[in-house]
């Protein structure tokens, strides 16, 4: 049994014992401790009500998970939003909807069935920074805990935020409806029987796409495991070309992360969801200041047309967006980091390589319903298939692999070592250690495992020999440091 305490929240295998897995007592604590710094961190006057969102996705645990959160926010005064069976980014939606003082996510995104978790939000419907989450944390563990008396229990309310979530993403000024409506295409969709089963659908209705749907029944008995990655999505492909779809669509249990699938039934890359939907968003606003008399220079000045990625995601954001006269930023992992250095810079659009993609005219936060309806807008005004789409974007390969240690203390004298053996490169230390070889168009990323002794590496090439080759260089020094 697993349970892992971030600074993001509290996620883990449900059953078992408290402290090893995701039990009944560590959910009522962890939620407790929301409730507390919550307080803190927004005092209000005496006697006016805290409100908070609850949304889930369509995990076995959801139901029990659900009642034990509910049951303990209202123990501790505040009131419930309930918005039932709802995406990540729906529920971070409705806390900006709602004017509420913050939310619970339950999913455990990506993760298998038998997990589940609780994913934390701000007043904007935003992830919680690292001291605020540090803080909760410690306030779980400290066992000082005051619930409310009778008369000042907190009440709860169901409210259904999906209809106003699409709605929202339709009335951007990115998303052409009409142009979408009009090129009849038909799409099929893979929503692991999770709620994206629910909300997507109705999205592509409303943008007049045909859906023929896959794993698409909100029972949270995954059909396959929930990554998005083309070795789980073999139905969706094979289905897209035997339904002639002009392409396929892929989410994760909570609908933050899109992959997407070419109509020839290869994979489009999950890396290049955020980098094809940049490159429509960046065209889209300069043709935008060219016909309000705006120069490029001026678009730029102010960063407005501006992305961020990610250490670890492609570098073909940076090229497409370079490419088109933009200027592009980096983050360190993690969604909290992005959307940081997004506010910076005022980013047009940023996210992750893993599908995610975070556009601040809606939200800050990763959506795939987004994701989708300015992927089929750029789809229509190109007049192209999803393949040659693909084709016209710069070709990059990421390697994955990892380093297992015996000792964590390895770790930092494994970082060290490469900061100092790579120094005439580019080297950015944020996020671990991370070395651009330019003159090749490669870069490599070491980051330390939060949990175990472990350094992921994440290399990236023009081509996928040439990405395990670096990989496997990074390794074999890895290896002669410890020896």
């Amino acid at each position: 049994m697993t349970l892992i305490k971030s600074i993001s929240g509290i996620r883990g295998t449900i059953g078992g014992t408290p402290g090893d897995a995701l039990t009944p007592i560590d959910i009522v604590k962890f939620t407790y401790a929301y409730c507390a710094k919550l307080r803190e961190r927004r005092p209000k006057p005496e006697g006016e009500r805290y409100r908070v969102v609850v949304g889930k996705d369509a995990r076995l645990s959801g139901a029990m998970v659900e009642q034990l959160v509910c049951g303990t926010l209202m123990s501790c005064g505040i009131d419930v939003v309930n918005a039932g069976f709802a995406s990540t980014p729906t529920t971070e939606m409705a806390v900006i909807f709602e004017k509420a003082d913050g939310g619970i996510i339950l999913t455990a995104s990506h993760n298998p069935r038998q997990w589940n978790a609780l994913k934390l939000l701000n007043e904007k419907g935003e992830f919680l920074n690292a001291a605020e989450g540090q803080a909760i944390l410690d306030c779980a563990e400290s066992g000082d805990f005051d619930f409310a008396e009778v008369g000042d229990l907190g009440k709860m309310e169901h409210k259904d935020f999906v209809d106003r979530h699409i709605d929202s993403v339709l009335a951007l000024e990115a998303v052409d409806v009409e142009a979408v409506r009009k090129a009849g295409l038909k799409v099929v969709l893979d929503a692991v029987n999770s709620v994206g089963g629910i909300i997507m659908p109705r999205l592509l209705e409303k943008m007049g796409v045909e859906c023929v749907c896959v794993n698409c029944e909100p029972t949270g008995d995954f059909a396959h495991n929930p990554e998005p990655l083309p070795q789980n999505l073999t139905e969706l492909s094979s289905t897209v070309v035997s339904e002639g779809a002009a392409f396929g669509i892929s989410v994760d249990p909570d609908v933050d992360r899109l992959a997407l699938i070419c109509e020839d039934g290869k994979p489009f890359g999950e890396e290049y969801t955020l980098v094809s939907v940049a490159d429509y968003l960046i065209e889209h606003a300069q043709e935008k200041a060219a016909s309000e008399g705006i120069s490029l220079e001026e678009a730029v000045a102010p960063y407005r047309l501006a992305t961020v990625s990610n250490l670890s995601s492609s570098r073909a954001l940076r090229d497409v967006t370079e490419g088109r006269g933009g200027k592009y930023f980096s983050a360190a992992v993690g969604e909290v980091n992005v959307t940081t250095k997004m506010r910076e810079c005022g980013a047009l659009i940023g996210g992750e390589g893993n599908g995610g993609v975070i556009y601040p005219t809606l939200h800050y936060g990763r959506d795939a319903m987004v994701g989708v309806a300015l992927f089929l807008t750029s789809l229509v005004k190109k007049g192209c298939r999803v393949s040659e789409l693909r084709a016209s974007l710069p070709d990059y390969h990421i390697a994955k692999n990892r380093i297992e240690l015996s000792d964590k203390a390895l770790i930092d004298r494994i970082l060290s070592e490469m900061k100092t053996r790579f120094a005439n490169e580019d080297v950015n230390d944020i996020d671990g250690v991370k070395i651009s070889f330019e003159d090749k168009r490669e870069w490599v990323h070491l980051r330390r495992s939060n949990t175990e002794p472990i350094i992921r590496i994440y290399a990236e090439a023009p081509t996928a020999a040439a990405a395990e080759a670096l990989a496997g260089r990074i390794i074999g020094i890895a290896d002669e440091i410890i020896k």
